[in-house]
């Protein structure tokens, strides 16, 4: 029983460690630039939580090499215009493509 707990432990890890690298492997993205896109994200929506012209549980958000999709509902043009403002303020955020519906 004592071999086996480090056993498979070694083998999830090994396999952990495969598929972390499979979009370097395939050309999509480095690995500092998923771990950088992934802080925007993050900040992104960290705005959207804080902003009160924001509803953000009705707008997503992605990023990909610094790029931010925006994408979801909202309820006037104002709140579109207010998430592509708060996009922009991200450090890192190289451009912005709001594609945000507006759905009273």
């Amino acid at each position: 029983m004592n071999i086996k707990s480090p056993l498979i432990a070694a083998m999830m890890a090994l396999t952990l460690l495969g598929t972390t690298g499979c979009a370097v492997q395939r050309g999509q993205e480095s690995v500092g630039s998923y771990v950088d896109d992934s802080a925007i994200t993050l900040a992104v929506k960290s705005r959207f939580v804080e902003s009160k012209e924001v509803g953000a549980a009705a707008i997503s958000v992605e990023t990909l090499n610094g790029t931010v999709m925006l994408s979801g509902f909202a309820k006037s043009s104002a709140e579109k215009t207010a998430a592509e403002q708060l996009a922009w303020q991200v450090k890192g955020v190289k451009a912005v493509k709001n594609e945000i519906a507006i759905r009273p």
